[in-house]
């Protein structure tokens, strides 16, 4: 379609989902499947959230609260910040965009760690961003010493995972706090910690503890994993109120739903859905290290609700038969871990019924 589609959305590779039940129980003929593929909350979303977004489907007919008032100042009692400092977006994938869109600029550059989540590459090509990425270092950790030396000029925005997706591995307060101040205060750090609230390591620091210290600092959280509500796309930033300012400015009015801020304030309050969430990816993550490494696999640490595994053969024939089984997974290859799947911690039932699938397959 050129000239009227520009050459970097031409050759703009989407993003792939994880693979549905309902696609793979038409395609193979089975019945039952799970899904371990999305890093989704396998207890489900909290009972609280659902019996609020019922209440609120009355309401559909209304445009929602712009502001998101009351799920803002929620969330920022919550989070122990001021309610300017917050900004909700239609998942933390909204919020990508809207800070590439808001802070840079096509003749700027964002940098990225190769084979970290892919939606940052993907957003910045969209946005006809140039990027670059550097290699993660040994044990599919960040290497943030090198992506320090990486920040030119034309730096203007750094995305880090952390917890990382899809590895899993974590990086702490001292190695953060050394990133930041080697990094000019021009250019804006995104903190991407959609799984933070999984992790059990005293040496991790969450963006919000730091971006005070750090004004050119911004946390992502989102309601996905934790809370359930992966269905519903809401995700959160926290940032300095002046860079909170700006990105409102580009923000599209409505950006949440009437149903996602009423199961947001919900879902802030069930914190025993929280705890026995945490407790099961818990025991889910001690299973998976205890049994996976039986059938001849390597994992990385995981700080995160799955685990990264690496089959060492290509793993593209192992996702193709566990699919025959019923068990949905995620394979690594198009992140460039071709030998590598990453599986999403379930129920115990289902974890154990992947192991039990993984064991004839690798056998």
């Amino acid at each position: 379609m050129r000239p009227l589609v520009p050459p970097y959305v031409e050759t703009l590779k989407a993003y792939v989902p994880g693979k549905p039940i309902e696609e793979t129980e038409r395609e193979y003929g089975l019945t039952g499947v799970i899904k371990l593929a999305s890093n989704e909350n396998p207890l489900g979303p909290s009972p609280r959230a659902v019996e609020a977004m019922k209440n609120a489907v009355a309401s559909v007919h209304l445009y929602p609260d712009a502001t998101s008032f009351h799920l803002v100042r929620r969330l920022a009692t919550h989070l122990g910040v001021k309610p300017e400092e917050v900004v909700l977006g239609s998942g933390s994938n909204e919020l990508i965009e809207l800070l590439m869109r808001t802070f840079t600029t096509p003749e700027e550059e964002i940098l990225l760690c190769q084979g970290s989540f892919p939606a940052y590459r993907i957003s910045a090509q969209a946005h006809g961003r140039p990027f670059v990425e550097v290699p993660m270092r040994e044990g599919f950790r960040y290497d943030l010493e090198a992506m320090a030396r990486a920040v030119t000029p034309r730096t203007r925005m750094v995305f880090l995972a952390n917890p990382d997706n899809p590895t899993g591995t974590a990086f702490g307060r001292k190695d953060l706090e050394t990133f930041l101040a080697a990094v000019p205060k021009d250019v804006l750090v995104i903190h991407d910690e959609a799984y933070a609230e999984f992790v059990d390591w005293p040496d991790y620091a969450s963006g919000v503890e730091l971006f005070h210290a750090h004004p050119n600092l911004v946390a992502l959280r989102t309601f996905s994993k934790i809370h359930g509500l992966a269905g519903i796309r809401l995700g959160c930033a926290v940032m300095d109120a002046k860079l909170a300012g700006y990105v409102h400015r580009t923000r599209m009015p409505f950006n949440l739903t009437v149903v996602a801020q009423a199961a947001g304030m919900a879902a802030l309050d069930d914190t025993e859905h929280v705890r026995q969430t945490r407790e099961n990816n818990h025991a889910g993550l001690r299973f998976y290290e205890q049994e996976l490494p039986k059938l001849g696999v390597t994992l990385s640490q995981s700080h995160a609700n799955f685990v990264f595994v690496d089959c060492h053969r290509p793993a593209g024939a192992v996702y193709e038969q566990l699919l025959r089984r019923g068990v949905i997974v995620r394979p690594m290859a198009g992140n460039g871990f071709p030998t590598c799947l990453r599986i999403s911690v379930g129920t115990p039932s289902e974890n154990a019924r992947c192991v039990s699938a993984l064991k004839e397959i690798l056998s």
